[in-house]
């Protein structure tokens, strides 16, 4: 595939946010390659368009795949698998903000958990329990709150954001409508 400079750029960035988001630049680079791709590519076309190891390739697309990002396919008279990123961006979102939860918020608040358990049985002093419990019971609200959300059909996910901030002027201190 030729890369136009409007799609180096995108891959460029979307490499550069992958790593701000703790993800190899690498990785973001091959997602983003496949994100604007009109068709499915190999691991060798992978290498090839963005000028990377095959190995370094192997491994990111590996990583895609374990997160949902990346399907592979097969095409008839080619024993390569083929590559395609999620297409909706929904649907992709939805895998980021998944994954993102079981990598990071979730193991937090298992690990709030246990440290309340702990400061219940040492001599944590109170006011520094009472912080940590805030903590814990704001990350549980989000966490069920985002729980409830995702649970809802796209119908309902798309009203909600068509809404945006218009929702303020409905609730108690909210922005008085214009």
């Amino acid at each position: 595939m030729k890369l136009t400079p409007a799609m180096q750029n995108f891959i460029l960035h979307w490499g550069e946010m992958g790593s701000k988001w703790g993800v190899n630049r690498s990785v973001a680079q091959i997602h983003a390659l496949l994100h604007i791709s009109p068709e499915a590519m190999t691991a060798d076309e992978i290498c090839e368009a963005l000028n990377l190891a095959r190995s370094n390739v192997s491994t990111g697309l590996k990583e895609l795949q374990a997160q949902g990002l990346v399907k592979s396919s097969r095409q008839l008279g080619d024993r390569r698998d083929h590559f395609t990123s999620i297409r909706d961006m929904f649907d992709l979102v939805d895998a980021v903000i998944k994954a993102r939860r079981e990598r990071e918020f979730a193991p937090t608040l298992r690990a709030l958990d246990e440290v309340m358990k702990e400061a219940e049985q040492d001599q944590t002093p109170k006011v520094v329990k009472q912080r940590m419990d805030e903590t814990l019971r704001v990350m549980r609200l989000f966490d069920d709150w985002y729980m409830d959300f995702s649970r809802l059909p796209r119908s309902v996910h798309l009203a909600v954001l068509k809404l945006g901030a218009k929702v303020a002027r409905f609730l108690p201190g909210g922005r008085s409508p214009e």
